[in-house]
């Protein structure tokens, strides 16, 4: 049984990855042929594909909180690369992802042709990183940013990195505080977290073929950007989903110091 619902899945999961890719292609040659930047339906696109990604994984999905009317800066705790298609159904969205999620076949392609923004870790490019978030930001579009810089296990939080979210402030937007947990049995889902040294080959093979489990996303309190300083925004954006997951995740707010 196990089996042949771990084959009906990958069935399903690769007709969707054919057709978005296929949809991707044609996107990408419309822009080539009319020489204009169709982000905008990109991102429709996007979406809906999204949501047929996530119908394929084995979750029942639960979201509470209103969907934002304006655009913002969406913040979110990350566990798995599955944070992306489940939060990625709820709006057009754009993701900052690191680098290296552009290399993996076919999913990176279809990250870039979104119109994913890339940041590699450490090369020095935070100020051109912030100018492209700062600008998809003003030109009113909805991005996504995991301000942790890494996934978890979702039993913690770890510090969120003020400087990704400068982009809110440039830009004048509020921040859209998001919470996703995976839940199995009322207790944190062992198998969703992609972590550590985790393949993506396996872990998607391990999800697959395990029962279906809980997704809780939570929309919070959008929190102004007008007169803070990153690092409050950081941290209240922390503290804020931090205790939407009841975790026990000591957040400090910022020093004079540190907010000036």
């Amino acid at each position: 049984m196990t089996r042949l619902r771990l084959a009906l899945r990958l069935l399903h999961l690769a007709l969707v990855i054919a057709f978005g890719t296929l949809l991707a292609g044609i996107v990408s040659l419309c822009e080539r042929v009319v020489r204009h930047d169709l982000m905008p339906l990109r991102q429709r696109l996007t979406r809906w594909f999204l949501a047929r990604l996530g119908g394929a994984l084995p979750f029942r999905v639960r979201v509470e909180g209103e969907l934002p009317t304006q655009p913002m800066l969406w913040v979110a705790n990350h566990v798995s690369w599955t944070d992306i298609p489940l939060l990625g159904a709820l709006q057009p969205l754009s993701f900052l992802s690191k680098a290296e999620v552009r290399a993996w076949p076919v999913a990176g392609w279809l990250a870039h042709k979104a119109g994913t923004l890339f940041i590699r870790r450490g090369s020095g490019d935070s100020s051109q990183v912030g100018q492209q978030l700062t600008r998809h930001l003003q030109q009113g579009r909805n991005l996504l940013i995991f301000p942790e810089g890494t996934t978890t296990d979702g039993l913690a939080l770890r510090t969120f990195h003020g400087r990704l979210l400068a982009s809110a402030i440039d830009s004048g937007v509020a921040v859209q505080p998001v919470a996703i947990r995976y839940l199995r049995d009322g207790q944190p889902c062992p198998v969703a977290p992609f972590v550590g040294d985790d393949d993506m080959l396996s872990h998607l093979l391990r999800l697959l073929s395990s029962s279906a489990c809980e997704v809780e996303i939570r929309l919070l309190e959008p929190i102004a950007s007008e007169s803070r300083s990153r690092n409050e925004l950081a941290r209240h954006s922390q503290a804020a989903i931090a205790c939407a997951l009841q975790l026990d995740t000591p957040v400090m707010l910022p020093t004079e110091a540190e907010a000036a």
